[in-house]
């Protein structure tokens, strides 16, 4: 089970069985941010808010510089292996198939709980803007929400606008990947302009002021083991709205020129995330404020829970961003902006589904790749002989997403999926490590620089995050783990391609020029 499939075996793979490869580096870059920027900004600002104030900027800026060093570790490994399946391929090139297997179960929780929560998240912006500001229609309860709300109080039955979406996302990938990565280009216009007015409005404001940045850190910088508070609680939740760029190492297999393209798609759409991120952040804040509720004993109240939502409740805090669903609508309402804020809403709405596409592709992905290898039934990776994409996979994923975002609390969502990706983070920087180690001389079109200290702090800042995520959520990990180890064995061990001989090795054509050995070399050293 420790057994390692060499890089040239891999890529020989994927030459036999490969994707379509159709994307450049704008649309691998547009494929980052329509990912990237979406779930921190539209979905989590407020609970990020809760969690550290004012501090929230920090928050940003602390899972952004753990995701940049993160993200030249990927530009090398990605550059050197341009196919599907990101971190669980990189893995099983490096520290073996278990492993390998760990980090693919692992970016499976990630992806498919976050494309959920994303669903979720839209679902409440087309029932509040869409139907209720401006329609006047008010969806039954029973159909807007599953069994359990945020905060674990009673919900309805379920959550009719997030199965409709995920699946019809699904159906776009089922379509075709160039095809779905069109429709995100013009979905990622639509929020990074609204998200530039927004920007514009906050900072021209009257009501902007920089006294509701103190105190900046009402919480501290930490908020102590397992409590997920502070600005690094705050930096440990959102750090899921960066599994964006993680995204676009999965599509290196359908992209052209991926040792060129890929490390620029990976960066690129980080550093301008982040300064999004970063400015949309502080407009909110310096336009009505954003310190936390405080409970009795002088820490905030959890995000998402029912105390929190009790104190929202009343008309002391209603107005707070911390009390929004609609975050940055709320802020350009409170600040004369209606129509804006309302227009802000319907882009959010629209930029969503984007997200929801990003999560889903990779996750297909993934599956994809680790079917290929054959520990996941064969079926998984068949490609559609019209539209070239992997259709089964596509389809099982979307109405795996369907059926969580249906039924399923999300109020821990972000942190739970977290674990996942701080995880397969951490393992891809110490294969760069290793591969450094262990093959010196093979060809990098992109290498990290300074990677000695990148890659170590790649690991201790993971690792750093993982340990201030909220108690429950870090004990996802080792439970979802032991079930994908209970299926490796039953299953995938057994059924390895590599286990069983069947590898793929690149051949040499049988007129092509032979490589002329070096007369310089001894027989020791030809051998």
């Amino acid at each position: 089970m420790w057994r390692v499939k060499s890089l040239d075996a891999i890529l020989a793979t994927a030459e036999k069985k490969s994707l379509h490869r159709s994307l450049g580096w704008f649309q691998l870059t547009l494929f980052g941010i329509g990912c990237v920027i979406g779930t921190g900004i539209f979905v989590l600002t407020a609970a990020g808010a809760q969690k550290a104030g004012p501090g929230l900027m920090l928050a940003f800026l602390i899972a952004g510089a753990i995701c940049i060093v993160a993200a030249l570790c990927y530009a090398e490994i990605a550059s050197m292996i341009p196919v599907a399946g990101s971190a669980y391929t990189y893995s099983y090139a490096v520290v073996g198939e278990v492993l390998a297997w760990t980090v693919g179960w692992a970016l499976i929780l990630e992806y498919a709980v976050a494309a959920s929560a994303v669903s979720v998240g839209w679902s409440g912006y087309f029932t509040g803007t869409i139907l209720n500001e401006f329609m006047g229609v008010q969806l039954p309860a029973y159909l807007a929400a599953g069994p359990l709300a945020l905060g674990g109080a009673p919900g309805g039955f379920i959550n009719l606008p997030a199965v409709t979406i995920a699946l019809m996302v699904t159906g776009l990938l089922v379509i075709g990947t160039s095809e779905s990565a069109k429709v995100n280009a013009v979905l990622v216009a639509i929020k990074v302009t609204a998200l530039t007015v927004f920007v514009a409005l906050t900072f021209t404001s009257p009501e902007f002021d920089v006294e509701r940045f103190n105190p900046f850190l009402p919480a501290g910088v930490f908020g102590g083991f397992g409590s997920g508070l502070g600005a690094v609680g705050a930096a440990a939740t959102i750090f899921f709205a960066y599994v964006g760029f993680d995204a676009v190492s999965t599509a290196a297999e359908e992209t052209k020129n991926p040792q060129r393209n890929v490390p620029i798609g990976l960066i690129a759409s980080l550093l301008i995330c982040t300064v999004f991120y970063i400015l949309v952040a502080a407009g909110a804040i310096g336009a009505i404020g954003g310190q936390p509720i405080m409970g009795p004993n002088g820490i905030p109240f959890p995000a998402g829970s029912e105390e929190l939502a009790r104190q929202c409740a009343l008309p002391a805090y209603g107005e707070a961003l911390v009390c929004s669903n609609e975050a940055l609508a709320h802020v350009l309402r409170q600040i004369g902006f209606g129509p804006i804020g309302n227009g802000l809403g319907v882009a959010a709405f629209l930029a969503l589904p984007s997200v929801i596409l990003v999560l889903i592709f990779g996750q297909t992905r993934i599956f994809f790749v680790m079917s290929r290898d054959g520990l996941l039934p064969n079926f998984l990776s068949r490609v559609h002989p019209k539209w070239k994409t992997p259709h089964i996979v596509t389809m099982v994923t979307g109405v795996a997403v369907a059926f969580s975002a249906a039924f399923l609390p999300v109020g821990q969502l972000a942190d739970i999926a977290n674990a996942g990706t701080l995880y397969a983070f951490m393992m891809v920087a110490l294969a760069v490590l290793l591969l450094r180690r262990s093959q010196p001389n093979r060809h990098r079109p992109f290498r990290t620089p300074l990677v000695w200290l990148v890659a170590p702090l790649t690991i201790a800042g993971c690792v750093f995050l993982f340990f201030n995520l909220p108690a429950d959520a870090m004990m996802v990990l080792p439970i979802w783990g032991a079930i994908g180890l209970v299926i490796y064995f039953l299953y995938g061990r057994s059924h390895s391609h590599l286990g069983r001989g069947i590898v793929e090795v690149p051949e040499l054509e049988a007129d092509a020029p032979h490589p002329m050995p070096d007369p310089s070399l001894t027989d020791d050293k030809k051998d």
